[in-house]
């Protein structure tokens, strides 16, 4: 079902407990205590961090839901004091992405020149309601072309980039994590007969390092920011790729983790998969329409 920004934060305020509330269809776990948790828990934990992340399944139409929510609910408690990080913008169209919020050019030259994803529309409410409310949005992902380019000739490649093109990626050479983020991407190719080189994965450490490095730039220009980043759930599982990216680039930032899966056992989870996922899993019903 399709509902407006305004209709649905109507809805939340006045049917909270309606079975078509997002937060109907799923559960919220603090992986810590393994009990049931709330939004509000979550929202009162960021008063001991910098950053939250959400790990997404991109297609999940409750996930998309509670992004909003968290990000309504964060930029209340912290007014202008909350950003918003995403993963579906890249660096170099952070310009495009300024004057959208600004105001200062159309939704449609917006989302042609910042090269919004296919499913823009699952994100458009967050970016609204940054605009409407002053929140700095962060485009924090690596510019499309210079993975593509790593995946092919590796991480040394760019060295041979300009000065400005290297101004939208991390400071050179992009550290490649070893250890147990190698062995997640491994296995989730499908072994190593799948990778004939080690380029693929030097491309995802570009694409998590560039993230993390984001965020990072972000915290020092605006220390007193709480931030919630957006990201596909393998980036942060663990706190592992852009999270520990974003330790390296800072370590003094603090981090809480949510992990989102649509799991047919949101009533009865399986801990032995997803107790270390996150600080927080939330799991939502998988009966449910994806939005693509």
């Amino acid at each position: 079902m399709k509902i407006t920004l305004c209709t649905f934060f109507l809805f939340l305020s006045l049917f909270s407990f309606s079975q078509d509330n997002p937060i109907a269809h799923c559960k919220i776990y603090n992986t810590h205590t393994k009990k049931l948790a709330s939004i509000d828990n979550i929202i009162n934990a960021m008063t001991g961090a910098d950053v939250l992340f959400f790990g997404e399944e991109h297609n999940d139409s409750t996930g998309h839901q509670l992004e909003l929510i968290l990000l309504k609910n964060l930029s209340e408690k912290y007014p202008r004091k909350i950003a918003l990080s995403m993963e579906m913008f890249e660096t170099d169209r952070q310009t495009v992405l300024n004057e959208y919020l600004k105001g200062l050019i159309s939704e449609n030259s917006f989302t042609n020149d910042a090269k919004a994803w296919p499913n823009y529309g699952d994100y458009r409410p967050l970016i609204e309601l940054a605009k409407s409310n002053n929140i700095p949005v962060i485009a924090a992902n690596a510019p499309s072309r210079y993975t593509s380019m790593v995946n092919h000739m590796g991480l040394n490649s760019l060295q041979q980039l300009d000065a400005t093109a290297k101004g939208w990626l991390p400071p050179l050479p992009i550290d490649t994590a070893t250890g147990p983020y190698y062995d997640k991407f491994v296995q989730i190719m499908g072994g190593h007969a799948s990778m004939p080189g080690m380029q693929m994965y030097q491309a995802q450490n570009l694409w998590d390092a560039t993230m993390g490095w984001s965020i990072a730039r972000f915290m020092k220009d605006h220390p007193d920011y709480k931030i919630l980043q957006i990201n596909g759930g393998f980036h942060s599982e663990e706190k592992l790729g852009t999270a520990a990216q974003l330790i390296k680039y800072n370590p003094k930032a603090r981090i809480i983790n949510i992990a989102v899966y649509s799991d047919d056992s949101f009533d009865n989870p399986d801990w032995t998969k997803f107790s270390k996922m996150g600080d927080y899993i939330i799991l939502t019903d998988p009966k449910l329409p994806k939005t693509f």
